[in-house]
């Protein structure tokens, strides 16, 4: 019996170029919910620390919003007034934004962008990630964060199964 190899390798080739994007694509979902998922667990917990209660009064420093971003920060990521921190979902999209930013940050500098140094940066700047001792409040905050974080996301993914 002969049997002709070629049908068949067209056959997994055929398979295996409709699979393969549709595996890729999967995985890449499933990396940014992992993704998002850790960032949405972070900035609760930012806003947690920060302003739990939404109140619409400043800051000591004139920190505005459920983030309490400052108007220099607010800035860097919208053209939007500093006074629309106050609208949580504006403040919700500056806080993506800056979170994004800063972990780019520490990506290009060869740093894993984890809860804990996010929210070092965000209480701190991007240098207390770099100092060898960094404020013991800032240390404090972002340890704070981190475990905040952690609840939240174990908390978020017991809710999804």
């Amino acid at each position: 019996m002969q049997t002709n190899i070629r049908p068949l390798l067209r056959l997994r080739a055929a398979l295996l170029a409709r699979i393969v994007p549709v595996f890729a694509v999967c995985s890449l979902v499933a990396a940014s919910e992992g993704y998002a998922s850790e960032r949405w667990a972070t900035l609760e917990a930012i806003h947690q620390l920060e302003n739990p209660t939404n109140s619409e009064e400043p800051g000591t420093f004139g920190e505005l919003g459920a983030y309490q971003f400052r108007e220099e920060t607010w800035k860097m990521h919208t053209q939007a007034p500093f006074s629309r921190a106050l609208d949580r979902h504006s403040s919700d999209a500056v806080a993506v934004k800056h979170y994004d930013w800063i972990k780019s940050e520490l990506e290009q500098r060869g740093v894993a962008a984890t809860p804990y140094r996010i929210a070092l940066a965000w209480n701190g700047g991007i240098k207390a990630v770099f100092e060898e001792r960094p404020p013991a409040a800032v240390a404090d905050y972002a340890a704070r964060a981190a475990n905040l974080a952690a609840v939240f996301e174990k908390s978020e993914v017991a809710d999804a199964r």
